[in-house]
């Protein structure tokens, strides 16, 4: 329980995540991204023409990692593209933890902007090198 508490604390504080998309040949696709963890699912913004968000299209497997490879974390999901009208309570998360980014504004010439959200499939690592 400690170590699972002590992982959401992290989860909450930690500005960036690598986020491993696989592109239509299988290789893997691995970018920084900013995010928020919301009962057990991370959310991130992105703008609909950006390549995680493609590759998504074609399969929604994915993986997340936090930075601190001395505490590795490590998360594996299934990810699904929001679009249209985007959830307050993620944009207004988003923007409490990054400085007022307003996350649904669209980005030239990223496209409209959308939310990634990945609830949690299994975690491979949490925080502990193994």
């Amino acid at each position: 329980m400690k170590r699972d508490q002590s992982l959401i604390e992290r989860l909450a504080r930690e500005r960036n995540a690598w986020f491993c998309t696989l592109r239509a040949d299988g290789s893997p696709h691995v970018t920084p991204v900013w995010f928020v963890y919301l009962d057990g699912v991370f959310w991130i913004g992105s703008g609909e023409r950006n390549v995680k968000v493609r590759n998504i299209g074609g399969d929604p497997r994915v993986s997340l990692a936090l930075e601190d490879g001395d505490a590795p974390a490590v998360a594996e999901g299934v990810a699904r593209v929001h679009q249209g009208a985007l959830r307050e309570d993620v944009l207004a998360a988003l923007a409490a933890k990054y400085d007022g980014w307003a996350a649904g504004e669209e980005i030239a010439p990223f496209g409209a902007r959308v939310l990634l959200e990945v609830p949690v499939k299994r975690w491979l690592l949490k925080g502990v090198a193994q």
